[in-house]
Formats: structure tokens, C-alpha cells, sequence
């Protein structure tokens, strides 16, 4: 998904090869993998840029700065800090303390603190700008990465933050895109496809039984990832249908969906609250947490296992040949 991202967005790619520092790390194949997508590294002849690191030993990260640096002045990269700035976001959380908290790489202009911004479906008034360190900023410019707090909501990894002139315009865009999201979601976009060959495969599909899960993680991208395991679980005979994931605390509205459509919730690195652990109780709503997504996606694989239906199969040990049958009085006819 990765690379089908950085090939669409037609920008140069850098393959980084993380965690070399294992003992059956094999960069070669990786590199080798990557054909299949169509990215020929230097190593095969390619002009793909590639370099081995890893994060945990802090290896190759200073050739990795190089190499980009080094892409970057080969293709005159150069961004205006004059003018209103635009980001990519990264990461975002609801921190219990601050609200909502975006991790976004400033690409053009200059974001300020107190800008009002839109960040897909998202709007806000930026109220804090911190770096890496936590070093409080007042502005962030091209290629920052920064964390701005303020966003009325959590957006999503990928969206694109915009700064606009008043909080009026913010929030028409913010509810023009949430409108058209949820329009995709019910399938009224242009995304639906009415052909026969969707059509049968829906009948197909309509006698394979469900397994609902409610899923709430503490970032944004972890509940995507935990989405995305679980659709790769899916069975011609079960699957697991994802009533809602979200982020941030498990909450009475989650609890009372939950209880709706008959599904657990799935807590990924977040509590539920003392209200929503009361309504679960009295509810009947069960609610697992979790700190390893492995765990949590080998718990829902065994019980969709045991929603597979049996499959009966008769072995034959031997054959034998009735000759005759005797009635004893005591016990029966006997063979």
C-alpha cells in the first residue's frame, strides 16, 4: 500500500530498509520484492535509492539524511515560506489532556500558531505548536514536522492540512467533506459498481456469517491497521465486519452501538471510561483491551474459527463381509 501511495503521488522514492539489526534481516529480499511493483533499485540497475537502517541501533540514518539531502538538491526541491501553509498529516491522537493531537509535515508556507485550518473532514484553530522535543513553537516551516493541537476532531493519516482566512470557510469545507465521506461510506459515491459480476458475488457472499467488532485504538493509524488485518481475515464462510473504529476513549455511545449490533469492543492502548465500563456491566457488553495488535488479531481468527461450520468426513478403517447372523436371547442377533 506503501509503495502504491508513493508511485501514485508521481514523487521521487527512497526504499529504507529498517530493522538490519536483526539476525535474519535480508535486505536482499526486499529489495528483489520490489520489482514486482516496479521499483528497480541501484542495486539492480535501477535509479531507486535505497538504504539499510535501523531505528533501534540508530544505524544508517545519517546516509539516509545524506541520500535524501542529496535527492533533494539533484531535483531543486524548494518550498515557499511565504505564503499560506499546507501539511501533510501523519499521526493523530486524542490525548485526555490536550484534545486533539496532529503530528503533520509542514510542506509549503509557514504555519502559524493561531492560523484557523482545515484537515480533511477537520477544522480548528491551531493553539499549540510543539517539535520533536517538545520545544514549544510559534511557527513551522517547510519540512517541519511538527504537533499542533486544536483540531475540532481527528483526522485521518494522509489528509492534507490547509490554512484558510476564517473560521465561516473552515467550517463549510470541514462539513462539505464530511458530508461526501459519509456519502462514500453508505455507497452513493462512484465508487459503486452495478454489474453482474458484483451482483453474484454479493449472493454469494450473503450466506457467510458475520462477526461484528466495535474497535477503538489510541492513534488513528493503529485503528486503520487493526481494520485492514481484520478484513484479510475474511472466509467464503465468516468474516469480520467492522461496526465502527475510532479514536480515542471508549465512551456510553460506543457501549450503546455495541450492544445495537451485538459486538464486542476492541480497545487498542485506550480505557473505557467509568461510565462506559457501568453501561457495559448492565448491558451485558463485553470489552477487551489490548496492547499487541498479534494478540488481539489471533484472539478474533479463533473465534471466527469456531463460526466455520464443521465438515463431516467419513474415514474407512477396513472392510469386513457378514456371513452369518446368530440371535442369541440374551444379548440380540449377533454378525
Amino acid at each position: 500500500e506503501a509503495v502504491q501511495h508513493a508511485r501514485a503521488s508521481g514523487a521521487p522514492i527512497i526504499v529504507a530498509i529498517n530493522k538490519i539489526d536483526k539476525p535474519d534481516a535480508n535486505p536482499t529480499r526486499v529489495l528483489t520484492d520490489l520489482l514486482q511493483h516496479e521499483i528497480v533499485t541501484e542495486t539492480h540497475g535501477g535509479d531507486t535509492l535505497s538504504v539499510e537502517v535501523s531505528a533501534l541501533k540508530r544505524t544508517g540514518l545519517d546516509k539516509l539524511v545524506e541520500t535524501i539531502l542529496l535527492q533533494a538538491e539533484l531535483l531543486d526541491l524548494k518550498a515557499n515560506p511565504d505564503r499560506p501553509a499546507e501539511a501533510a498529516v501523519i499521526e493523530s491522537k486524542l490525548d485526555r489532556g490536550r484534545g486533539t493531537v496532529a503530528t503533520v509535515l509542514v510542506q509549503k508556507g509557514t504555519l502559524k500558531r493561531g492560523d484557523i485550518v482545515v484537515a480533511g473532514g477537520q477544522w480548528g484553530r491551531i493553539r499549540a505548536i510543539t517539535n520533536e522535543r517538545g520545544q514549544v513553537l510559534q511557527t513551522a516551516g517547510p519540512s517541519e514536522p511538527v504537533e499542533i493541537m486544536g483540531l475540532e476532531g481527528v483526522p485521518e493519516p494522509g489528509d492534507v492540512l490547509n490554512v484558510v482566512e476564517s473560521e465561516t470557510r473552515a467550517r463549510e469545507v470541514a462539513d462539505y467533506r464530511q458530508r461526501a465521506r459519509r456519502q462514500r461510506t453508505a455507497g452513493g459515491g462512484s465508487q459503486v459498481r452495478t454489474s453482474l459480476e458484483s451482483m453474484m458475488a454479493k449472493f454469494k457472499d450473503s450466506s457467510a456469517k458475520e462477526l461484528p467488532v466495535l474497535v477503538k485504538a489510541d492513534v488513528q493509524g493503529s485503528a486503520e491497521a487493526i481494520v485492514g488485518s481484520l478484513d484479510k481475515l475474511a472466509h467464503d464462510e465468516v468474516r469480520a465486519r467492522v461496526v465502527l473504529s475510532g479514536v480515542g476513549a471508549i465512551n456510553e455511545s460506543d457501549v450503546q452501538l455495541a450492544k445495537t449490533s451485538g459486538a464486542p469492543v476492541i480497545g487498542f492502548n485506550v480505557r473505557a471510561s467509568k461510565e462506559a465500563r457501568d453501561l457495559a456491566e448492565r448491558e451485558g457488553v463485553e470489552i477487551r483491551y489490548y496492547a499487541i495488535i498479534y494478540d488481539l488479531i489471533d484472539d478474533i481468527k479463533g473465534v471466527m474459527s469456531g463460526m466455520l461450520a464443521p465438515h463431516m468426513r467419513e474415514t474407512f478403517l477396513g472392510n469386513a463381509e457378514v456371513l452369518e447372523v446368530f440371535n442369541i436371547s440374551k444379548v440380540g442377533k449377533v454378525a
